[in-house]
């Protein structure tokens, strides 16, 4: 088979990832009396699924589990949105498929993660803010995006 040709059979890109490009999501989960609370976050795409890895502390894991619907859009680092806004529904999944999302994201943000990392490491040696605890992963289905 030729170059060529083995490049037409690439699979197409997801209808996610056509409405999710880029490497920084904005996750808005909502507290108990409505207020958004928008988090910037990176994030991995499988099978129509936007996948996010996230302290089991935070305050979106908590906020997510009292109310599993999010609103999602491409953003910056900084949170600013550059896309629509989608409706979608957040769900945690089992421990055991947190080292295989942490891989996928290593790869995806492979220098970003050699720089980010280390401080993370760094800021709780020190204490310094919140410390971390156990890494979780947030499963994102939007809703009304065909997979």
């Amino acid at each position: 088979m030729s170059e060529a040709e083995f490049a037409d059979r690439s699979p197409a890109p997801s209808p996610a990832a056509r409405l999710f490009p880029g490497r920084y999501l904005s996750v808005t989960s909502y507290k108990r009396d409505g207020t958004g609370v928008a988090t910037p976050v990176w994030f991995v795409q499988r099978d129509g699924r936007l996948l996010v890895e996230t302290d089991a502390a935070s305050g979106k894991v908590k906020r997510i589990k009292r109310n599993p619907a999010v609103l999602v859009a491409a953003c910056t680092a900084s949170g600013r949105i550059r896309g629509e806004q989608a409706d979608a529904v957040a769900e945690l999944l089992p421990g055991s498929e947190v080292a295989g999302i942490e891989t996928l994201i290593a790869r995806k943000y492979r220098v970003d993660v050699m720089f980010i990392k280390p401080l993370r490491i760094a800021q709780s040696a020190l204490h310094l803010g919140r410390p971390r605890t156990t890494p979780v992963i947030l499963a994102i289905t939007p809703e009304g995006v065909p997979s």
